[in-house]
């Protein structure tokens, strides 16, 4: 019975053990860059805009920083929005033709569910964070 309750015991102390292997002393592996650090140049409405961009608006399944994968990039996003003098709001609540690239129209409408249910701050923080990119 000893050894049972032994044996119980130690094998309860492996399966907790965090598999995590360690690094030797002084050396670092992971990156010392905090989230802050990396939005540290964001305004607060544009720090909201990608908590939302990247949380529960979805944008980021479609649409990267600089390159198409479903969606246009958010730089050229931004770019077409300053050169036309869009209005992102007006088409995020489905209130405004695209102009960026309407042939993907159909696939973004399926988000306008999500984007109309954005409080103002939301919106204008989404809004912000995008035309963040826009090429100077």
């Amino acid at each position: 019975m000893k050894y049972f309750l032994t044996l119980l015991v130690a094998f309860s102390l492996f399966a907790c053990k965090d598999n995590k292997q360690q690094e030797p002393f002084g050396k670092k592996t992971e990156s010392t860059t905090t989230e802050e650090e990396t939005t540290s140049n964001y305004t607060s409405s544009e720090k909201i805009g990608e908590e939302i961009f990247n949380g529960k608006g979805n944008c980021f399944s479609c649409h990267k920083p600089d390159q198409k994968v479903i969606g246009p990039s958010i730089a050229e996003i931004a770019k077409i929005y300053a050169d036309e003098n869009g209005d992102m709001t007006a088409f995020l609540k489905g209130k405004a033709d695209p102009i960026v690239d309407p042939s993907q129209y159909a696939v973004m409408k399926t988000n306008f569910y999500i984007t109309k249910h954005f409080t103002d701050e939301e919106m204008q923080g989404v809004v912000d964070y995008v035309m963040s990119f826009k090429p100077e």
